[in-house]
């Protein structure tokens, strides 16, 4: 099916970040999340043969598990990877669906999207409560050697957030204002070909796709 641009919210890329590297989230088992924070990378619970999506977006996360409560989504990492790992990471991405301004004809694509270890997806950004904002987030999936890499090589520390994924859950489900420090994520400086071939868009300015 041909994609239909979506041109009314901004597609950016916002990450939290810091000199040494870039954080993202992933949902598990608690205990997946246990052994990961003990090795500093993933272990015992984490499949490689499997693809595995990687959330720059905390708020995205907290909706889409239920604040830490859905079925084996109880347990939140905080992922540090390197700058030049993500880097590497989204200029190998492909995205789940075929924009014809990347790619001539959809076999074209299909034949992409089969061969890449990566690929992405845009999906409603939210706020703390789960409101949508006037943007998307990207969802990164990883597979093959490059989730290898990302056990072996790419990870930097893993954190548990799991306890303040619930807090923020209480405090929204009381009607209080006053929740928890969130993390904060600005828009991450990405060249104008990566632009591009991940299919961004800033609202004012339509012509980059």
């Amino acid at each position: 099916m041909n994609r239909k641009l979506d041109t009314t919210m901004n597609k950016l890329i916002y990450v939290d970040y810091d000199e040494e590297g870039v954080f993202v989230y992933q949902a598990f088992k608690p205990e997946t999340v246990e052994i990961a924070v003990k090795l500093g990378t993933f272990g015992k619970g984490f499949g490689l043969d499997r693809i595995t999506w990687i959330k720059p977006s905390f708020c995205w996360v907290l909706r889409r598990t239920k604040y830490a409560t859905k079925n084996r989504m109880q347990g939140i990492a905080r992922i540090k990877i390197s700058h030049e790992a993500f880097l590497e990471i989204l200029n190998q991405s492909v995205e789940t669906m075929w924009n014809e301004n990347l790619y001539p004809n959809q076999d074209n694509w299909q034949t992409e999207i089969n061969k890449s270890d990566v690929i992405h997806q845009w999906d409603p950004e939210r706020d703390v409560i789960g409101k949508r904002l006037n943007r998307q987030a990207i969802q990164i999936g990883i597979r093959g050697e490059v989730i290898k890499k990302y056990v072996s090589d790419y990870i930097i520390g893993v954190e548990d957030v799991s306890q303040l994924v619930r807090e923020i859950g209480a405090v929204k489900k009381k009607g209080s204002s006053k929740y928890p420090e969130i993390p904060e994520e600005k828009e991450y400086a990405i060249s104008d070909e990566l632009f591009k071939k991940l299919g961004c868009l800033r609202e004012d300015d339509s012509s980059v796709i």
